[in-house]
């Protein structure tokens, strides 16, 4: 593989996530690389569908080109990274198709019925990259899969809390509709931009769930045999947006909340205590491992 494509894809990275990019800097080696040729692949697909003028067909043509990845037949940097990076680790392709069928239906006009309608969405358009990171970092066995799932899951709802307001210029509302209406939420009232009781009551909801996700996610690295501080981190700055969230009363209507800068040194410190402490701990051996 030419430097250059490492390069490409490390500019992909660092553009657009910062979170990610810090993380995976905790990596080293090939299992570095191939989880930036992941988040890359990602990328580009999520960028297909918010930045491209033709969305339909750019995510067609992105899935496209995922698939050929996988037939060992890729062309841009990118494909070649992924590519690469599937004949090293088992990658499961069935994730990318889920995660394409979570695009997809950001194509439209976005509502939310209920909390199991976004819960599928989360697992699409993120607990499908936990599947994808998982035996990357050494994940051996499928009781690995739901705690990979379940941190993948908390990420994107904690997106979602993060971005109403930017959301909501797309037309997109991912909050649930019966979750909004139980505590007297409008659309105008979204649209006005200012957190009601009723609001922050439905945010401190959803942000419980999250937290109960990044619980069961970051325990779940025990099933990680690399790099587990890495996950952490980068789990940790997300769960700190919740926390930004709330000090701010929940006023994701018109701002976005981000993680200080001085406080990253703070959850790196988190990071590596919670590898620690999962270092004292095994998991079950594979026989006794429930499936999931």
């Amino acid at each position: 593989m030419t430097p250059d494509v490492w390069t490409s894809v490390g500019r992909v990275v660092r553009r657009n996530s910062r979170t990610f990019w810090l993380g995976s800097g905790l990596m080293s080696g090939d299992r570095r690389r191939a989880t930036r040729a992941v988040y890359a692949a990602c990328r580009v697909g999520d960028d297909a569908v918010d930045l491209d003028p033709h969305p339909r067909e750019a995510l067609a043509v992105w899935q496209e080109r995922i698939e050929a990845a996988y037939r060992g037949q890729p062309r841009a940097p990118w494909e070649r990274a992924l590519a690469w990076a599937v004949r090293r680790y088992p990658i499961p392709r069935t994730a990318f198709r889920d995660l394409a069928t979570g695009f997809r239906s950001d194509l439209e006009v976005v509502r939310v019925p209920d909390l199991p309608a976004l819960e599928t969405y989360c697992y699409r358009v993120a607990g499908t990259v936990g599947l994808m990171i998982a035996p990357v970092c050494g994940a051996d066995g499928p009781a690995a899969r739901r705690p990979a799932d379940r941190l993948g899951r908390a990420m994107q709802l904690t997106n979602c809390l993060r971005d109403v307001g930017e959301d909501l210029q797309r037309d997109r509302i991912y909050l649930p509709r019966d979750l909004l209406d139980a505590h007297g939420v409008t659309e105008d009232d979204l649209r006005a931009g200012h957190p009601t009781a009723g609001y922050r009551a439905a945010m401190q909801h959803l942000a419980t769930i999250a937290w109960q996700g990044y619980e069961e996610g970051l325990d779940g690295l025990v099933h990680l045999r690399h790099h587990r501080s890495a996950v952490a981190f980068a789990a940790l700055q997300y769960r700190d947006i919740l926390t930004e969230l709330r000090e701010s009363g929940w006023d994701n209507l018109r701002t976005r909340a981000a993680v200080p800068t001085r406080r990253r040194a703070v959850l790196l410190g988190g990071a590596v205590t919670v590898s620690r402490r999962l270092a004292h701990r095994t998991p079950p051996p594979r026989h006794l491992r429930r499936v999931v």
